[in-house]
């Protein structure tokens, strides 16, 4: 079954057994009698309608009806993503031992489908904490992979990992959520300028060479995510006064 992504627009109606939504197929095409991770929870897609009539299938940018079965399906909200699996589902302690062992799933999610499965996971507050922490240490293996398949330069994998630890450091705090010196350290050991070249890079941005201005603008981001272990260090730690003297710096980048 090819994997689809659906985002919720709206729940139009529900009870106890499911209920019909207002959805948007952000990935692949979604096709009735689908199954649908929700967090930990899973929809079958029963419906399609669109344009006042039932269809069987519709693909990405699109928009439909659908009916959805499963209780859950009350308690959506609007912009969450389902992401479509085997009928089985892709359970977190499969995708847990397949990231560990390395052996093929059926029906394996590309890695930005499996990120974006495990974020959800990961920022779902119906959950345990326990099992959203599992779930962001599934996200991060998911970064890794993203990268890894898409080639992408170190500042861009830096920027995806920063962002997951950085959730989870802010959510759990420092120790079940990460170690903020690790989370600072390891993104600035990315950035190639010192801030004082940076500042004199963004004092006349608009100038520079689009590959350069697209350079500062992942500096900034990779430091949106980096400030989020200053909270957790010590007044004084030369780690801690470098992520100030960057964080002043990346207000200023474009």
């Amino acid at each position: 079954m090819p994997i689809a992504e659906l985002q919720v627009y709206s729940v139009e109606e529900a009870d106890g057994t499911g209920g019909v939504c207002l959805v948007r197929c952000v990935g692949g095409t979604a096709r009735a009698g689908q199954v649908y991770a929700a967090g930990e929870s899973r929809v079958w897609l029963r419906g399609i309608e669109r344009y006042g009539g039932e269809v069987g299938s519709f693909g990405a940018g699109h928009t439909a009806r659908v009916r959805l079965a499963g209780a859950v399906v009350a308690l959506l909200s609007r912009g969450q993503v389902l992401t479509s699996v085997p009928p089985d589902g892709h359970g977190l302690a499969e995708l847990e031992a397949w990231l560990a062992t390395g052996p093929p799933l059926a029906d394996e999610p590309p890695p930005r489908t499996l990120r974006s499965l495990a974020v959800g996971g990961m920022q779902d507050e119906r959950l345990p904490d326990g099992v959203r922490l599992r779930w962001g240490r599934v996200a991060l293996a998911a970064a890794y992979r993203c990268a890894a398949a898409e080639g992408a330069p170190d500042l861009v994998r830096g920027i995806e990992l920063a962002s997951v630890r950085a959730y989870l450091l802010r959510e759990f705090g420092p120790g079940p959520g990460g170690d903020p010196a690790a989370l600072g350290r390891e993104a600035l050991a990315l950035i190639d300028l010192t801030p004082a070249e940076a500042a004199a890079r963004a004092r006349d941005w608009r100038a520079l060479p689009r590959e350069r201005i697209l350079h500062l603008r992942r500096i900034r981001n990779l430091l949106r995510w980096a400030g989020a272990a200053r909270p957790y260090l010590t007044p004084g730690d030369p780690l801690a006064e470098a992520l100030e003297t960057w964080a002043r710096v990346g207000r200023r980048l474009p």
